[in-house]
């Protein structure tokens, strides 16, 4: 796809991760909403069925070790990209087609904060707009203003809600926003020293998109990204709809029915491997919010710090950055990443087989680090 500049719609070597990727891509993972057997088991499934062609970065004999059904991961898709040679692999239960199609649970926000950085850049608001002046009414009178920039950066201090979701409630986005904004819930602690991953922030901004465009966010979504990039498996269902069209990589287990902009759309392998070289490669953000992607908050508490003022999760391996976010739906793992400007991609998802989040995150940081 050769490179043009973004424009306003019509219509509107084998490498290990440090430390800083164990805490923020694997734990991220982890903790977002997968659902982990009660029980480490052993698979007997299929043998990798991977695809490989000549390229110096991607270790294929550990990705063949790390990809077999075992303690760690029952099925494990890998997809590596981006220039040069690539290599594909599915092992496990998992469909033997690697381009399948599945849930990418909060790989979901990669796409909200495209919207909101293409809204910004086109003076519809600033990062430094109050989320209040953009929803009125829709958070409570007395919180101290939260801007849209905060938002995107998980630096606006909303604690996890207190309220709970009913067995099947699939509540509205404004009902899941009141989750949070509970009477009896915190309030967001000032002043914010760290970042608090919480979906609390998307729904925000998803409900910024819609109020900004007059548009729904699976519209924009299409309008926006998803067609111009020609990502024919992208796309949010509609509110109840839980199906996956085939071929569907993975039974992924109990579906969130709420997730929406946070956390609900589907898509698979290669659209996210399009969507993640376009969006690092400049071509979905005009200059000024491209910059935003890698721009990390200065907090007080900076070792925390995983977020980027765009949105993206950042993480090293062996020195060099990588960019990106992870998601989980129902039982399955999932992650996008690349390195800068999109030279090198690796995308995944797992079926953990096991509790054990600490060998987990290592099997992670393992897995990307061949691929990369």
């Amino acid at each position: 796809m050769p490179k043009t500049p973004y424009a306003a719609p019509a219509a509107t070597r084998p490498t290990r991760w440090t430390a800083l990727a164990l805490a923020g891509a694997a734990l991220v993972s982890v903790t977002a909403g997968a659902v982990l057997p009660a029980s480490a088991t052993e698979s007997h499934g299929p043998p990798v069925t991977g695809t490989a062609r000549a390229h110096h970065s991607v270790d294929t004999a550990a990705l063949t070790a790390l990809m077999a059904p075992g303690a760690m991961a029952s099925g494990t898709m890998v997809r590596v990209g981006g220039t040069g040679p690539g290599w594909t692999g599915a092992t496990g239960p998992l469909s033997q087609d690697p381009s399948a199609n599945f849930r990418i649970g909060s790989i979901t926000k990669l796409f909200t904060s495209t919207l909101v950085l293409q809204l910004v850049g086109e003076g519809r608001f600033t990062l430094d707009t109050p989320v209040q002046e953009l929803l009125p009414g829709t958070l409570p009178a007395h919180w101290k203003p939260i801007t849209v920039g905060r938002l995107l950066s998980h630096t606006s201090g909303i604690p996890e809600p207190c309220v709970a979701f009913g067995p099947g409630e699939a509540p509205t986005p404004e009902q899941a926003v009141s989750h949070w904004t509970d009477p009896k819930c915190a309030a967001p602690q000032h002043p914010v020293l760290t970042q608090q991953y919480n979906g609390a922030n998307y729904f925000l901004l998803g409900m910024v998109v819609e109020k900004a465009t007059g548009r729904s966010y699976a519209d924009e979504v299409q309008h926006r990204i998803a067609r111009p990039l020609g990502l024919r498996h992208t796309y949010l269902p509609k509110p109840g709809d839980r199906s996956v069209p085939a071929p569907v990589l993975a039974d992924g287990g109990e579906i969130e029915p709420w997730a929406w902009a946070e956390g609900g759309m589907l898509s698979n392998a290669p659209d996210l491997e399009r969507f993640m070289t376009a969006l690092l490669r400049g071509r979905l953000l005009r200059p000024a919010q491209q910059r935003q992607l890698f721009v990390m908050p200065a907090l007080s508490a900076g070792a925390g710090d995983r977020f980027s003022a765009g949105g993206l999760m950042r993480a090293e391996v062996d020195h060099t950055v990588v960019w990106g976010k992870t998601g989980s739906m129902g039982r399955s793992t999932n992650g996008v990443f690349a390195t800068e400007g999109g030279r090198r991609t690796v995308v995944y998802s797992l079926l953990p087989a096991g509790r054990d989040r600490d060998l987990l995150r290592e099997h992670i940081s393992e897995l990307v680090g061949a691929a990369l």
